[in-house]
């Protein structure tokens, strides 16, 4: 039986609100009724509302009082303030990823490149602290929009953990791209960070996210990660990077690769790797390899469709798949890249929490560990890859 209509609000008018939009009307197990946006970009955001029909507000406050639920799909500078300002008015909050971190000093001057990475894990810390304090004195809940979460794949592997009970011995995940479009992207005062925070941030979440089912099921609480190492590289800032067009290097004082090892608190651990290096698409997995079996997750690309195209300009007007550089040749096609990378799931898991008090599992507490390996990690490739206490 469906609830009354919950009412949503977005806060934000870029890519995240549209592909949020689209994912919320998909949903059919709850009924939702899009209550309006809000940016400050108001350009921008009569454009969204000229393309998808959605009512605008010039007041993010009253857009918070007249709705049940509010999606921050801003920077995620801003993340902070807008999830406690929903919280304190006592309304559940959906934040894209990253959840929250460090964004410089305030003065012009910072340097992404040289700040000692010691406050970057301190200052992340406290917004998360004040995060979850904000939290627990509210009656609204922190949905964490982890998509890779809520993918198919993560989830029957999530079946197979818990009706076998094998433990997770040893992981490797990674997402990397061909670089990201997005300006902001690459300035740490705007992004908090390259390739760890923006991409690595998905198959942290995913790793940690299967440790605590595992310790769940075995234990009754979760696993949790304890120390990481790692080393981070900027290769298309190097003086003799061979720029042939194929990645985009707009990047101003942040890292394009990082290679990320966590160990858990059982002694099993998991290797990441995020990059903006990779040419030809994506690369989106989680391996696991357990003591009884041994999963490999393909979100992208995957086999589920493949097409071949012998001249590029035939698939001028046809979505193949994301990122890829070109139409031509073979092509690893996707039938529903959102439905594959979980975003339909996870917003009608995080409706169906709010209608009928489903539990959340893509939680304050999962952000939170994701974020405080996102920075441990970042100091420990200040330290060459020494280990460090999460």
């Amino acid at each position: 039986m469906k609830k009354n209509s919950i009412k949503a609000g977005l806060l934000g008018s870029g890519f995240a609100a549209g592909f949020h939009l689209s994912a919320l009307q998909k949903i059919h197990s709850v009924n939702i009724d899009i209550g309006g946006a809000y940016s400050p970009n108001q350009d921008r955001l009569k454009a969204f509302a000229s393309d998808t029909g959605i009512k605008t507000y010039l007041d993010p406050n009253k857009l918070i009082d007249d709705c049940d639920v509010i999606h921050i799909c801003t920077p995620p500078s801003t993340h902070e303030k807008l999830v406690i300002d929903v919280l304190k008015k006592d309304k559940h909050v959906i934040v894209e990823k990253p959840f929250t971190g460090y964004f410089g000093d305030g003065t012009k001057s910072f340097n992404g490149d040289t700040f000692p990475r010691i406050d970057g894990l301190k200052h992340s810390r406290e917004s998360i602290n004040r995060m979850l304090e904000a939290e627990k004195e509210s009656k609204g809940l922190i949905m964490y929009a982890e998509n890779w979460i809520y993918s198919p794949v993560i989830q029957k592997e999530k079946e197979v953990i818990e009706k076998s009970s094998g433990q997770i011995l040893w992981m490797q995940a990674q997402q990397s791209h061909s670089g990201s479009h997005s300006l902001d992207y690459g300035n740490w005062q705007k992004s908090g960070g390259g390739s760890l925070m923006g991409k690595g941030c998905h198959p942290i979440s995913a790793a940690i996210y299967l440790k605590r089912v595992e310790g769940q099921t075995r234990f009754g609480k979760p696993i949790r990660p304890k120390t990481v190492s790692a080393r981070t590289h900027a290769l298309t800032r190097m003086k003799n990077y061979k720029d042939e067009g194929q990645l985009k290097n707009l990047y101003k004082d942040v890292e394009d690769y990082v290679s990320l090892h966590i160990v858990f608190e059982d002694g099993t651990f998991a290797d990441i790797v995020a990059s903006e290096l990779l040419q030809g698409g994506v690369k989106n997995y989680l391996e696991v390899h357990a003591s009884n079996h041994r999963t490999i997750c393909n979100m992208g690309p995957n086999n589920a469709m493949q097409t071949f195209n012998p001249v590029d300009d035939n698939f001028k007007d046809i979505y193949l798949v994301e990122k890829t550089a070109t139409k031509q040749g073979w092509s690893f096609m996707s039938p529903d890249e959102s439905w594959f990378n979980g975003y339909q799931h996870e917003m009608d898991a995080f409706y169906r929490s709010v209608a009928f008090g489903e539990p959340v599992e893509s939680n304050s507490e999962l952000a939170a560990d994701t974020i405080a390996i996102v920075y441990a990690g970042y100091l420990s490739a200040e330290r060459y890859g020494a280990e460090v206490e999460i």
